[in-house]
Parts: C-alpha cells; sequence; structure tokens
C-alpha cells in the first residue's frame, strides 16, 4: 500500500539538491503560478477594500503601495531560495540548512499551524457565502455539512493525485480570476476617484493599521516553495511563480479598490464591497456572480492549503522530526497520503469547533516567524550555494540588502503585537519545542527486541 520514503540528503548529495524521489512532477509553472495566487488571493480580497477604507477613508491608495514594497522585498528572498533549492518543505527546508534541524522544525511547524488555522477560518467564511443562496447554510448541521463537503472534495482530489489537484485549483483558478478581472475592466468606466487619491497621506497610525491588514492578505506565496519535488523544473519555475503572483495580485487589489472606492459612495463598513461595487454599475445579477466569485475563492484558497499544508508535514517527517508515518506515500496516487488526511481532518475540526480569534493571531505570528528565518537563510546560505555552483554571482543587493530590509518590516511588524497575541506565539514556539524532543527521546528509547 504504501513505501518509505528516502533520507534527505545522501552522503555528498549537495545541499540544493533532493534524492531520487517516489513523487511524480506533475507541477508545472501554470498550476505552480495559480498554487501561488490562491495562497494570496483568497477570502480577504472581498471585504478589503471596506476595511482599507475603514482605517485610511476613501482617500489614498499608499497602505497597497507599501504593503506591496513589503511583501515584493520578502517575496524576493523565497524566490532566490526557490532557484538554490528543489527539495520539499520551503522554509523548512531553507531554515534547517541555515541554522539546524531544531530551527528549521519549528519553521516547518509555525508553516502548519499556520495553514491550519487559516484554512479553518476560509472554510467558514466559504460557508457563510454558501449562506447568501442558501440560508440553512449559516449554522448549524447544514453549515458543518457544506464546510466536510468542501474538505471532502478538495482533499480528495489531492489525496488521489497531484495532477487532478492541480487540474481542479486549475479550474478553480480561472473561474474566480476571469470575474475579477471583468468586474475591474468595466468597473473602470464608471470610478469617480476622489481628488488627490493617489496622492494623499494618511495619518501615520491609521497608514500603518491598513498596511499590516494589506501585508497579511498579501501573504500566501511561499505556498510555491513547498512541494518542490513534484514540479518540473523547480529551480527555474519556483522564482518565476512566486514573483508573478506576487505582482498579479499586487497590481489586482489595487485595482480592486479603485474601482470600489469610485462606486461604492460610502465604503466604510460595507461588509460586501465588491458585490455592492458590481450592483451600482452592473445590476443585482452582477452581485450574485461576484458572491458566487468568493465562493470559488475561498474554495481556491482551502485547495491551495489541502495541497501545500501536507507536503510540509511530509518533508518534517522525512527529516525524522514527525513520524516516519506522515512521510508515507501511496503506491498507486503517489501522494503523501496519511499527511493529506491527518491535516485535511484537524482543519475540519478546527472549522467545526473553534471561533479563531486566538488562532487568527496565531496565524499571523507564524507566518512573520518563519518569513525572519528564510529571508535570514539568504545571507548564510550564499556563500555554501556560490561554493557549489548553484547560485552563479549572485549580487550584494540579493543577497544581503534585500534580506536585510525584509527582516527588518518583518520585525517592525511583531513590534505591533499585543501581550496576548506574544503570549500565544511564544506558546506556540515552545508547543513546536515539545513535539519535536517528544518525538526524538521516543525515537532514541530501546526497543522491545533491541539487545541488552
Amino acid at each position: 500500500m504504501a513505501t518509505n520514503l528516502k533520507t534527505v540528503h545522501a552522503e555528498g548529495t549537495p545541499l540544493s539538491s533532493s534524492p531520487s524521489s517516489d513523487l511524480r512532477h506533475h507541477v508545472g509553472l501554470f498550476t505552480l503560478t495559480a498554487i501561488a495566487i490562491n495562497g494570496i488571493i483568497g477570502a480577504a480580497i472581498f471585504v478589503l477594500p471596506a476595511n482599507v477604507a475603514q482605517l485610511v477613508g476613501q482617500a489614498s491608495a499608499l497602505p497597497y503601495l507599501i504593503a506591496f514594497v513589503a511583501v515584493a522585498l520578502v517575496g524576493l528572498c523565497f524566490a532566490s531560495l526557490g532557484a538554490w533549492f528543489d527539495v520539499s518543505g520551503g522554509p523548512y527546508v531553507y531554515a534547517r540548512e541555515a541554522f539546524g534541524g531544531f530551527v528549521g522544525f519549528e519553521a516547518g511547524w509555525l508553516f502548519i499551524l499556520a495553514r491550519l488555522t487559516a484554512v479553518a477560518a476560509i472554510a467558514n467564511v466559504f460557508a457563510s457565502y454558501v449562506a447568501y443562496f442558501l440560508p440553512v447554510a449559516s449554522a448549524g448541521f447544514w453549515r458543518a455539512v457544506v464546510i466536510t463537503s468542501v474538505f471532502a472534495v478538495l482533499a480528495g482530489a489531492n489525496l488521489v493525485g497531484l495532477q487532478y489537484g492541480s487540474f481542479v485549483l486549475n479550474l478553480i483558478t480561472i473561474g474566480k480570476l476571469v470575474p475579477l478581472v471583468l468586474f475591474i475592466s468595466i468597473g473602470l468606466f464608471f470610478i469617480h476617484i476622489p481628488k488627490g487619491y493617489f496622492f494623499a497621506v494618511p495619518s501615520p497610525l491609521p497608514l500603518q493599521k491598513a498596511s499590516l491588514l494589506l501585508i497579511f492578505a498579501f501573504t500566501g506565496f511561499e505556498y510555491a516553495c513547498v512541494p518542490s519535488e513534484e514540479v518540473i523544473a523547480s529551480k527555474h519555475n519556483t522564482p518565476i511563480a512566486i514573483v508573478t503572483a506576487i505582482c498579479f495580485t499586487g497590481l489586482l487589489y489595487t485595482l480592486v479598490q479603485i474601482v470600489c472606492v469610485g462606486t461604492v459612495p460610502i465604503l466604510e463598513g460595507d461588509s460586501t464591497p465588491l458585490a455592492s461595487a458590481a450592483n451600482n454599475f452592473l445590476g443585482a445579477t452582477a452581485a450574485h456572480v461576484m458572491t458566487m466569485v468568493a465562493i470559488l475563492s475561498a474554495a481556491g484558497t482551502i485547495s491551495a492549503v489541502t495541497m501545500v499544508g501536507p507536503r510540509m508535514m511530509y518533508a518534517l517527517a522525512r527529516g525524522g522530526h514527525l513520524p516516519k508515518a506522515l512521510g508515507e506515500i501511496h503506491r498507486r496516487f503517489q501522494t503523501p497520503f496519511i499527511s493529506i488526511v491527518l491535516f485535511a481532518l484537524a482543519a475540519w475540526i478546527l472549522s467545526l469547533f473553534n471561533d479563531f480569534a486566538g488562532l487568527a493571531a496565531l496565524s499571523s505570528i507564524a507566518r512573520l516567524l518563519y518569513y525572519i528565518a528564510s529571508c535570514l537563510a539568504v545571507p548564510i546560505l550564499s556563500p555554501k550555494m556560490r561554493k557549489s555552483g548553484e547560485s552563479g554571482h549572485p549580487s550584494t543587493l540579493g543577497t544581503r540588502v534585500v534580506p536585510l530590509l525584509a527582516t527588518a518590516i518583518c520585525v517592525w511588524l511583531l513590534t505591533s503585537i499585543t501581550r496576548h497575541e506574544a503570549i500565544v506565539g511564544v506558546s506556540a514556539l515552545l508547543l513546536g519545542a515539545l513535539v519535536n524532543f517528544g518525538y526524538r527521546a521516543h525515537r532514541r528509547m530501546p526497543k522491545p527486541d533491541d539487545p541488552l
């Protein structure tokens, strides 16, 4: 039924190279870019315009510029690392090779926790959007049915083969991006932008809060780094997918904001800003279409997370940090089936039985912490990659300046967290340490059939 995975690095193998893997190379550039885009564009885009307007008013595009620059710097670090490594695991692999196994495990652990909490929250958003058409799905039994169904279908598609999961993901991506592009293309003809919109500078504190909100909304591009061993020409395609996803979503988010600001008279407090904007310039049918797009968008993010989350568990198992069973792959489907099932079950339980207040804070903090580890890995690993011939002749700007700027931004963001959020973050790190040391201690225990 299953076969064991090989060790992470055979003796003498360059750091950046993966051993021969039982996983198949199914993921091309288009699908990898779709994974990154779906990691970024989830349900947030359908509420962000109102949230940003509530913080800075309908008179500034500056928060989008700040968020884009910040995320672009972090993204460039991941693009560099993706060009050096074709081993599955993304942030876990980068931190492990730069700082050792324990820090690597913590990065992978935080990635898993961040994705579990995020996908659980998005599953509830998915149910809320479905309730727009089926009110019984807003609570109770039918809400549970909707959440269960979306996990069963999307995790099932990923379980039977990445080519099937990729097909579903690509279909969802096209299904949600085409209406969004049409929304922008048509809406731009109806906008009435406030005077000075593109040059206005809001007050410092509201500007910081709006920028923080958008920076978190821009994250998810790192999904492209995780399933590297299933990606065709990973070292070439991963950087392209990351940069393309960040640039595309940055432009998309900004244009969506402009259309909403220019077509909705009172944007602040509007719970469905895109539907309201579409209704204003195209009518009620368009509002229904945008609600359907919101459902597709949430489904796309769930699909992307249930694809990459288990691959992180798989990578940690290969590295000896989690039970070997999580690194087993299915003989027929060639997927890490135990990790997929376990991840989907955990996300499903969180979706049904949590209020997500603390989990949302944990997700944000976890992302910043493994971003810092990955950014700092670039200058540390660059000499090793240069020596092995993997990095060619990297510039000081790309391997020193950009990582340090990206790290500084992430640290600055962490200084804004509350005491409660700091406690949640430290608790997550301590829990990861307990899991790591507990499993390693278990491995060292003598087995019943070991000689005395």
